[in-house]
């Protein structure tokens, strides 16, 4: 998975990043251990729902708080792009009106500023709420997969090397 995932040079390249500093490129934030892979895949499914730009910001934030992978968290967040960002959003908004009990006020959707401006007063609380328990429920889900997978592993690792060894 290592060799899919963005390299610590690559990510000091990024303008974006270069406020943070050195602190982002602290050894314990680019190991894969159980700890920090699970909150990885928390950190990068919730925030890959959020219904803000710079979705990255607020996820090296939250990996460096929770001592999180950062290269897993970042390409969880890239899930978010200008193609699925419509879908997830859609889907959020729906989800939103569902949990609110409000009825579906969109019609339609045009991706353009002027759509976006005119629809934000009538969209943004069903969105914001259907963006965060998406982004909870599948973090949650996601941290316990990962939780749950890893001690599978491991386990099968340490029967594997029990039936390997020599009977005396």
């Amino acid at each position: 998975m290592k060799k899919y995932l963005p390299t610590k040079d690559q990510l000091r390249k990024q303008k974006s990043l270069r406020f943070l500093g050195d602190m982002v490129f602290e050894n314990n934030l680019w190991h894969f251990n159980r700890h920090s892979v699970s909150y990885a895949v928390l950190v990068g499914l919730f925030c890959c729902f959020l219904p803000i730009p710079f979705q990255m910001i607020p996820g090296i934030f939250l990996c460096m708080w929770l001592g999180a992978n950062i290269p897993l968290a970042v390409a969880l967040i890239w899930i978010s792009n200008p193609i699925t960002i419509p879908a997830m959003f859609y889907f959020t908004y729906r989800l939103g009106t569902l949990l609110m009990g409000h009825e579906n006020k969109v019609d339609s959707v045009s991706l353009s500023w002027e759509w976006l401006s005119g629809q934000l007063a009538t969209v943004w609380q069903p969105l914001l709420l259907g963006s965060l328990v998406a982004g909870i429920t599948l973090g949650a889900l996601g941290f316990i997969s990962v939780r749950l997978y890893w001690r599978w592993r491991i386990s099968r690792y340490w029967h594997q090397r029990r039936r390997r060894m020599p009977k005396l």
